[in-house]
């Protein structure tokens, strides 16, 4: 089972950069990758999702801000958010899952807060 590892978060002001990156313990080549966040007080929710061969899907709130692409070279995944708002704060889970479209593996999730 692939171990997923998140890490790039931090204090940003409103209209700010940030990219995080998931670190995989083991080959991503086949696996569909997702970034998730959860808002203080709310349920964890899509924010961008990237297939095998580098398709994508965002949420509506972050189309045009956020972009999601893969290394499979480095098993790793990355969000570059840009034009950040407050409302974008919350925890950032990376996930996987397989070709059948079942998550294997979440990771610890990192913390973004952008002020306004």
């Amino acid at each position: 089972q692939v171990q997923l590892v998140e890490s790039g978060g931090g204090l940003v002001q409103a209209g700010g950069s940030l990219r995080l990156s998931c670190a995989a313990s083991g080959s991503i080549f086949e696996l569909y990758m997702g970034w998730y966040r959860q808002p203080p007080g709310k349920q964890r929710e899509l924010v961008a999702l990237i297939a095998t061969r580098g398709s994508t899907n965002y949420a509506d709130s972050v189309k045009g801000r956020f972009t999601i692409s893969r290394d499979n070279a480095k098993n790793t995944v990355y969000l570059q958010m840009n034009s950040l708002k407050p409302e974008d704060t919350a925890v950032y889970y990376c996930n996987a899952e397989n070709r059948f479209r079942t998550v294997i593996s979440w990771g610890q999730g990192t913390q973004v807060t952008v002020s306004s």
